[in-house]
């Protein structure tokens, strides 16, 4: 008998409405007390340039809306982060080093 907690394996069911996925072209990051939390967003509108109120500096606005919001417990974060890196990683690999924003 050994004093190690057994393994954790999580088995994930995705309901056959959410299969498909969704588009998301932009991610926002932040926090509250208890939670991060990633808003996934699309723009709605294509990209337009507007002036600052107060400095009169133009600037491209770009309307978009939130197609997903997600909160996590912080310590659920690092494990987010080691997944992504690693399946980023392995993305790189498969695709020779080319990357899609070049």
């Amino acid at each position: 008998m050994t004093d190690q907690p057994p393994e954790h394996r999580v088995e994930i069911t995705v309901p056959p409405e959410h299969e498909v996925g969704t588009f998301a072209g932009f991610a926002s990051v932040w926090r509250t007390q208890d939670s991060l939390v990633l808003d996934f967003a699309t723009e709605v509108r294509p990209p337009e340039i507007m002036d600052d109120a107060e400095t009169g500096e133009p600037y491209v606005h770009v309307p978009a809306r939130v197609v997903a919001r997600v909160r996590f417990p912080p310590g659920q974060v690092w494990e987010l982060m080691k997944a992504l890196e690693h399946n980023l990683s392995a993305y790189e690999r498969d695709h020779a080093g080319r990357r899609r924003d070049a």
